[in-house]
């Protein structure tokens, strides 16, 4: 049984996966708001020594093999390095950093520990996600060499938080660029090669025309340049006011293409099948390949879980890397390379679009490659 501390609120929409199985528990909470610990303590029937206001209380007294973080992303490396120190796995949710040197700290330090770091990019679990994944996997597309994702989400009633200025309002539309880009990322990036990765990134705005006195612009369109030199373009809008539209994603390749909706509606694919050779012309539903849905995304033990159950399948995931000990796909690298567009976005877009060049996020880099090139 792997024992999980959760600590941070926001890992609600994973409780109910951690319920559902029988091979990890969450056995410790902890959240500043008492409150909070109290209603998730009962939920989970815990005992009043597993419930926790300060951090570091829970990581010295608990008994727990791992920690979920869903705390405010400023706390998320000093979070993260707190418990790989204490000998604890950790999955992180998103973003992974929030400055450039964190993410070298959060590397080394999971490098040192030899644990496993798990990014919780839980949009790459979506049903939907999933199919196109198997779908470009087994080279229905051809060769890949576009894709889009948007996350257009007005969170502008977030930035107080009981009367007070809240930390969005500081750590996300308090800053310039893209700051939030894993969603639309992970999606789209989990279609590619394992070894594709994005080399260099430009950061476009449309201006600043909120009436609360955000930094964030309202608009920001990112590049993303991939090693094989196809072309990747985010959208990060948490400030125009309009209805929520979390999941656009688009992949366009040599034999045909994918498209989720916008406002409503179905997901197409057009491509080209023996029976269809010219397939790159006819939409068809996404449904028609509802076959490739994983074998497990059709067990129906995700049901209840948030996401469309794939919270439940990254939790799964998380809790099979510890038991096999094997370095997850959304593992410390990934989550640096996605949350660095975010990081290196804001150099770009307050430098009028300049572009910015990617480190190679992989083990035993170099210091000298530990530098952000202007």
């Amino acid at each position: 049984m792997i024992k999980v501390g959760l600590v941070g609120a926001r890992a609600e929409s994973f409780v109910s996966a951690f319920s559902a199985r029988d091979d990890a528990k969450i056995t410790a909470v902890c959240d500043l708001d008492e409150e909070i610990v109290g209603n998730l303590g009962d939920r989970l029937s815990l005992p009043k020594e597993a419930r926790f206001r300060i951090y570091e209380d829970m990581l010295d007294r608990a008994d727990i093999d791992a920690v979920l973080i869903a705390t405010p992303m400023q706390c998320h490396v000093p979070q993260a390095i707190k418990a790989l120190q204490t000998g604890r796995h950790v999955m992180s949710e998103v973003t992974a950093a929030v400055t450039m040197d964190e993410l070298w700290w959060l590397i080394e330090a999971v490098e040192k520990s030899g644990k496993i770091y798990m990014y919780s990019e839980n949009y790459c679990y979506t049903p939907e996600m999933q199919i196109v994944k198997e779908m470009a996997r087994a080279g229905m597309f051809g060769k890949i060499y576009y894709a889009e994702g948007e996350y257009t989400h007005d969170c502008t009633d977030l930035r107080n938080w009981h009367g007070q200025v809240g930390w969005r309002s500081y750590w996300q539309m308090g800053t310039r660029g893209a700051f939030y880009p894993t969603h639309s990322l992970g999606p789209v990036m989990q279609c590619l090669d394992d070894d594709e990765r994005i080399t260099e990134i430009a950061c476009f705005s449309s201006g600043n025309h909120n009436p609360y006195g955000l930094r964030n612009d309202d608009v920001n369109q990112v590049m993303c340049r991939l090693k094989s030199g196809g072309l990747v373009k985010i959208r990060v809008d948490t400030i125009s006011p309009r209805p929520h539209a979390l999941t656009y994603y688009q992949i366009q390749g040599t034999k045909g293409c994918f498209e989720a909706p916008r406002t409503g509606g179905d997901h197409v694919v057009a491509v080209d099948t023996e029976e269809n050779p010219e397939g790159h012309t006819t939409w068809r539903s996404l449904n028609d390949f509802s076959y490739m849905l994983p074998e497990r995304f059709k067990s129906g033990a995700g049901k209840g879980a948030g996401h469309g159950g794939g919270d439940y399948y990254i939790v799964e995931d998380f809790v099979t890397a510890i038991k096999n000990n094997e370095m997850p796909y959304l593992n410390v690298y990934r989550a640096a390379e996605w949350t660095a567009v975010a990081l290196l976005s804001q150099l770009s877009v307050t430098n009028n679009g300049r572009t910015m060049e990617m480190p190679n996020f992989r083990p035993g880099m170099s210091w000298e490659e530990k530098r952000i090139k202007l």
